[in-house]
């Protein structure tokens, strides 16, 4: 979708509905909406994959919004085909769909309008929440908070970990609720901020973390020569890994018995 198209739905969206009798969800019905996005994965199937979880999520808004039995009906069947995306997105997403539903029930929107925003947004948002959370953020916060439990400054450790899970949880909640307040224009937004961009640049600051755990849990009195050489060769698997030429699992076993052979040689007074 062309911004000019987009910018032109969300101004359509946007008319003035007066005279309008279509309800509104309160705000009970919304932190409810909301509350229900921590369950979308709950039904996983391999049909609709979080179809059933985002139609649990939306079925109080739907309910608020159609008091007709046939409407309520067809907006439920809206939400039962296939659906996936990144679970971090899904409250933005819920949000702007029942944005999109409150225009439909006032006749300001097509009944067709969701089908031709959802498929788009859907998938683009699980590529990003790919890079940017799993691959990049995630990431971030459990190397921190490793580095800090091993330099000593657990009370530290323990302010990151909790620090930064109640961000995710109020992004969630800031995003659910743009999303139903700003509709498409949240997407527009989202995309000038380049997350993909700001991904790349985390997961470098990433490998310096990595470096910097390595650094903090080898024995150094082997010296220096053995550490460079040790993650010189690390460096090259953890290459052949990303570039699949052999499964992590290979490596995971060879790690472990490589760490019971050692126990084991040092138990029986010998040296590397």
């Amino acid at each position: 979708m062309s911004p000019d198209m987009a910018s032109a739905m969300q101004a359509k969206l946007e008319e003035d509905d007066t005279g309008q009798r279509a309800m509104k969800p309160d705000f009970k019905t919304l932190l409810t909406c909301f509350a229900r996005t921590y369950l979308i994965g709950a039904a996983f199937n391999t049909k609709g994959l979080q179809n059933i979880g985002l139609a649990y999520a939306m079925d109080p808004g739907l309910r608020a919004l159609y008091t007709e039995t046939d409407e309520l009906r067809q907006a439920r069947k809206r939400y039962l085909k296939l659906y996936n995306t990144h679970p971090y997105w899904t409250p933005m997403l819920v949000g702007y769909f029942l944005f999109l539903e409150s225009r439909m029930a006032k006749g300001l929107a097509p009944a067709n309008a969701l089908d031709d925003i959802r498929a788009t947004a859907t998938y683009t948002l699980s590529a990003i929440g790919d890079s940017f959370f799993g691959g990049s953020i995630l990431v971030t916060w459990s190397l921190v908070g490793i580095l800090l439990l091993l330099a000593g400054f657990s009370s530290a450790a323990l302010a990151w970990l909790a620090g930064a899970f109640i961000l995710l949880q109020a992004f969630r909640f800031v995003t659910f609720w743009l999303g139903w307040r700003r509709g498409l224009t949240v997407m527009q937004q989202l995309k000038r901020l380049n997350l993909i961009g700001w991904a790349e640049r985390i997961k470098v600051a990433n490998a310096m973390f990595i470096l910097w755990l390595w650094y903090l849990i080898y024995p150094l009195s082997h010296g220096l020569l053995t550490f460079g050489l040790t993650t010189f060769i690390l460096g090259l698997v953890s290459l052949g890994v990303f570039k699949r030429l052999f499964p992590r699992e290979i490596i995971v076993v060879a790690l472990s018995l490589a760490w019971f052979a050692g126990r084991y040689l040092m138990e029986n007074g010998s040296a590397f």
